[in-house]
């Protein structure tokens, strides 16, 4: 038999050693389309998960499978259900992916000590003022080490924060929820009517929508969801009203509205007991909806320990199995 020459050996070593590197590159990708498909339930949050095409997460599967010589999902026009085999190859690769997506970070981590990581919420001020302190206090207390970063942004920003990993999750309010992220409502606030104690409709119990047409609102920028709502509320009910000041900040619209200067729509998560004492307060629930605050983040995202210990002080248990996972929704 003729033997191969040292050069061609070299070129042969070489060309299988180049081989198992591609193999085992594309081998994580098709774990990491399988896992994502299991995770998130279809092959299209998978592919927007993933920012691939759907067909090529399906050609990712398939190929896995074709390798592994098992069927893994069973396809339907409508759904897809997991196998035996599946499911064993899930609890095995589900850690192996998450792991790899967070390794530089856990690395870090790791360096800095145990109990170390940093985390990253997006919130807008309201958020940030109102509903987080007691959550940042206990998370302080708990998780001493961790370097927490309260990033303050709003509408689009904090959108584009979560999409580029820039924070680990968002909690603030949400009406319409694309279809890459997932929103969980933890809390509920009435909209109130604020205005000087002897504004005349202070005298009345009852107020109307209609009653708020004289007077002049104090609202935030037109850009912000609190206008947006009030400003639908009364165009669908064929109420006029007038805007007198244009203003950010609940807490300068409480303090122009104490002066005298108008009257708002506010969302509940901005009164305090302080705030009663100086300013006549009405639920208008009955006119305008309510607002939910929870927590926002983008599917298929893994959270780290620093993330899941802030979570579970919001709301124990939230994130669960695929909760989190699944298609948001507006709690209006």
């Amino acid at each position: 038999m003729a033997r191969k020459s040292p050069e061609k050996a070299a070129r042969c070593e070489t060309g299988a050693s180049e081989q198992r590197f591609y193999y085992k590159g594309n081998r994580y990708k098709q774990l990491r389309a399988f896992v994502y498909t299991v995770k998130l339930g279809t092959f299209t949050r998978a592919a927007e998960a993933l920012y691939l095409s759907q067909p090529s997460v399906s050609l990712q599967i398939k190929a896995l499978e074709r390798e592994l010589d098992v069927t893994l999902l069973e396809r339907t026009r409508r759904r897809i259900t997991v196998t035996d085999a599946g499911e064993a190859l899930y609890e095995l690769a589900r850690p192996l992916v998450e792991g790899w997506e967070t390794l530089d970070r856990d690395f870090h981590a790791r360096l800095q000590g145990l109990k170390s990581g940093s985390l990253t919420i997006a919130a807008g001020a309201s958020t940030i003022q109102y509903l987080l302190p007691p959550l940042v206090q206990a998370y302080r207390e708990q998780m001493p080490a961790v370097h927490l970063e309260l990033a303050n942004v709003t509408g689009k920003d904090g959108l584009a924060l979560l999409r580029e990993d820039g924070a680990d999750f968002a909690v603030g309010s949400m009406l319409d929820v694309p279809h890459d992220l997932a929103y969980a409502p933890v809390y509920h606030f009435d909209p109130m009517l604020i205005m000087p104690p002897d504004h005349p409709l202070a005298a009345k119990d009852d107020i109307a929508i209609e009653d708020l047409s004289p007077y002049g609102l104090i609202l935030p920028p037109q850009r912000l969801t609190t206008y947006r709502l009030v400003d639908l509320v009364f165009q669908q009910r064929q109420v006029p009203y007038t805007v007198a000041i244009e203003v950010g900040g609940w807490e300068v619209i409480k303090h122009y509205v104490a002066m005298g200067l108008g009257i708002s729509i506010v969302t509940g998560i901005c009164l305090t007991e302080e705030d009663h004492a100086h300013l006549a307060v009405r639920n208008m629930r009955r006119y305008f909806p309510q607002r939910s605050y929870g927590v926002v983040m983008r599917k298929g995202k893994y959270l780290s320990p620093e993330a899941r210990a802030f979570i579970d002080l919001i709301k124990p248990g939230l994130l669960t199995h695929r909760e989190y996972d699944e298609s948001g929704h507006s709690a209006r």
